[in-house]
């Protein structure tokens, strides 16, 4: 491929004009929105206005007048039809980690007389961490961890297993996990089924409510462009709210706040979810944020987001200096997400030396670079851009400098 016919592409992309919402900068290729979205430009003027108006001059009127206390739900609606969800399902608060054990304990309690939580290997660690959390917490006869390989999940689905927790798309390889078999053989099963979204909501289309999914977790930082430690979500199926008792029964789930009484009474919808006060200016970044998603189809996005990556994988090939890269994601583009990834002994150092030629991608231990492609503002540019970059980076061995050898403490 020329650049003639990467440009052709870039003109004849149905998303190229989302581009335009986000404020990114000058001479940079950022294919790292699977770690941190980029800023879209409606953020920076809506937060001015409610530091400035909402905060500095309305003070605790804006609670009622500006509707922050509606926030947590407005955001969830907003997340909903991203992930396949009809509404009074999704709910925004707390972080991932502090959703996924609220969730936890209430599959647990669904499924009382079981006691197996079974995730996979590789799946990320503050999965499993919260998993030995509550473990400890509730003790092994209640709670009990059994990791297997990807590829032998199914066969460990038995009649032990209260919960099965998944990550759709592998955060590091990229492979993605059939939801809509896994969760009907769970459920074949008497098992619950916990979906964490992290690397797929905005990168794929999700299907919660066609895959009939117990419930679901989610940050709202990575595709989902809401800056920096944004808000997450949870998604709980109606059919199960009824019956559900979340641990962390904080005022925002009681069914009255106010009332201030002595007893907790929880909701009984999705608000039961919601625990303390809800970070209203991140909050306020993430709901504006979402607004870059009207009319745009999923589909669309991952028809973009293949082309994107098989446009990458076909320049590779293309460059003999970059053979000692080895693949690591599925050939097979229906089989991962939106993002590459590539094992070396020296990737964190050709990743150091990337981001210094203003080419952003990541590492993830122990040994593999990530390139993330979010369709919205990713152009095929930017990937004839990163090709050439990391070409020059492996055949120059730029990266084999020390100050690229360096660990920060943030990789």
């Amino acid at each position: 491929m020329n650049l003639d016919e990467i440009r052709a592409l870039d003109k004849t992309d149905p998303l190229a004009d989302k581009r335009l919402e986000f404020d990114l900068p000058k001479d940079v290729v950022y294919l790292d929105g699977n770690s941190l979205g980029a800023l879209p430009r409606a953020v920076k003027t809506h937060l001015s206005q409610v530091l400035c108006q909402q905060w500095g001059n309305d003070l605790i009127k804006s609670w009622n007048d500006h509707q922050w206390i509606d926030l947590p739900v407005k955001v969830g609606e907003k997340i909903a039809p991203i992930i396949g969800a009809a509404s009074g399902q999704v709910i925004c608060c707390d972080s991932t980690s502090v959703n996924l054990f609220k969730l936890l304990c209430s599959a647990l309690t669904l499924n009382s007389d079981r006691n197996v939580v079974l995730s996979t290997e590789d799946n990320f660690p503050t999965d499993l961490y919260m998993v030995q959390g509550v473990s400890d917490l509730l003790g092994e006869d209640l709670c009990h961890l059994q990791l297997v390989d990807e590829k032998d999940i199914q066969q460990n689905l038995t009649e032990s297993v209260a919960v099965l927790l998944l990550t759709q798309v592998n955060f590091r390889t990229g492979k993605s996990l059939d939801m809509a078999k896994l969760t009907q053989l769970a459920h074949d099963k008497g098992i619950l089924v916990i979906w964490d979204l992290a690397h797929s909501a905005g990168a794929l289309p999700v299907e919660l409510d066609q895959c009939e999914a117990d419930f679901a977790v989610g940050c709202g930082y990575k595709y989902l462009n809401g800056g920096p430690g944004a808000p997450a979500f949870l998604y709980v199926a109606t059919r199960h709210q009824e019956f559900v008792k979340q641990p962390l029964s904080g005022w925002m789930g009681h069914t009255n706040p106010f009332a201030f009484d002595t007893h907790y009474q929880a909701s009984s919808n999705i608000n039961q979810f919601q625990c303390g006060t809800p970070s209203v200016i991140a909050m306020s970044a993430l709901d504006v944020a979402l607004d870059v998603w009207r009319n745009v189809d999923m589909l669309t996005i991952q028809t973009k987001s293949v082309a994107l990556s098989q446009v990458f994988l076909r320049l590779m090939q293309q460059h003999q200096p970059l053979d000692d890269l080895t693949l690591c994601s599925p050939v097979d583009a229906k089989q991962r997400g939106s993002q590459l990834a590539f094992s070396h002994n020296d990737a964190y150092a050709i990743c150091q030396a990337l981001i210094e030629k203003g080419v952003i991608a990541d590492f993830r231990a122990p040994n593999m670079i990530r390139f993330g492609f979010t369709p919205l503002y990713t152009s095929f540019e930017d990937v004839w851009r990163a090709i050439n970059t990391l070409r020059d980076v492996v055949e120059s061995k730029l990266y084999q400098a020390q100050r690229f050898k360096v660990a920060a403490k943030v990789t």
